[in-house]
């Protein structure tokens, strides 16, 4: 019997000796291990088993604990993500027609002097610190107000923007008013088209003149332009690309146009770049600086 098995484990063959399978001793003790509390399901399942507990028992109080927990973890997490958006926001954009006062107004603001400008024809930036006690800065940028440059450079800077500025020459503003509605109105429309909405301000300039419209009048004018406008735009055919995009009008429908209505505060002051005293005089600006300031 011996010799038959020898001969057949010479042969390769080991169906006569049936030895526990090595890999099931050591599957077996991992159980045992396991089951003894070993390894990372072992290290957990206290806790593990502490949860169930507390699931079963359903406790209305540990629920509502837990549940208040989760609101305010996810207000503070949505809070932080609104303010850094808010914070890579730093953009203050000039905008307007030809000859509003833009430009000096940048200069201004930069350097407090006078300066010659002339009508540009590209974009123009520059660091500002605003006068608070945060000392924090933002970015002015005079955008080209020319009718063939201004949207297209609108639409490059819009999506950084924290705050508009569009300027008004206060003094030809009577028979420039038209012209000042529809740039004003494809402002406002693409603001509103933003996540973040900037704020908004109109910046009345040039009140050193006598024949100088006041902010309010302006304002009137305006929101009487305005509301004609939106009336024709609404009624002419659009594209399906524009009617998704863009609101069809501005304000509230079947009622005369107000800013009031907007999604967004629409803010009015007077300025004057070039001050009441000339070249040689500082200018007023002091309303604008302090709008800034509370908008950084």
């Amino acid at each position: 019997m011996l010799r038959s098995v020898r001969l057949r484990r010479t042969q390769g063959h080991v169906a006569l000796w049936h030895p526990r399978p090595y890999g099931s001793d050591m599957a077996s003790a991992d159980s045992r291990r396991m089951g003894n509390g070993g390894g990372v399901g072992g290290t957990f399942q206290p806790y593990i088993d502490s949860l169930k507990q507390e699931l079963q028992r359903r406790d209305p109080t540990l629920l509502s604990v837990v549940v208040a927990l989760l609101v305010v973890i996810l207000t503070l997490v949505f809070w932080k993500f609104i303010r850094s958006r808010r914070r890579s926001q730093r953009a203050v954009l000039l905008v307007g027609l030809c000859d509003s006062g833009k430009t000096l107004l940048f200069v201004r603001l930069l350097t407090g002097l006078y300066r010659d400008t002339q009508t540009s024809i590209t974009d123009s930036s520059a660091s500002y610190k605003v006068n608070n006690a945060r000392g924090t800065s933002l970015t002015l940028i005079d955008l080209p107000g020319h009718e063939s440059l201004r949207l297209q450079f609108l639409e490059r800077f819009k999506a950084s923007a924290r705050a508009v500025v569009f300027v008004v020459d206060s003094a030809a503003f009577q028979r420039e008013v038209k012209d000042v509605a529809e740039f004003l109105y494809q402002v406002l429309i693409d603001s509103m088209s933003l996540k973040n909405t900037p704020s908004f301000l109109i910046a009345c300039n040039k009140q050193d003149i006598t024949m100088a419209k006041s902010a309010k009048l302006i304002q009137q004018q305006l929101e009487k332009e305005l509301n004609t406008l939106r009336v024709t735009r609404s009624a002419a055919p659009s594209t399906l690309d524009n009617a998704s995009t863009t609101p069809t009008q501005l304000g509230k429908k079947g009622k005369e146009f107000e800013f009031s209505q907007l999604p967004f505060k629409v803010e009015f002051l007077e300025c004057s770049a070039k001050g009441r005293r000339g070249d040689t005089g500082s200018a007023d600006i002091q309303d604008l600086e302090k709008w800034l300031a509370n908008i950084a």
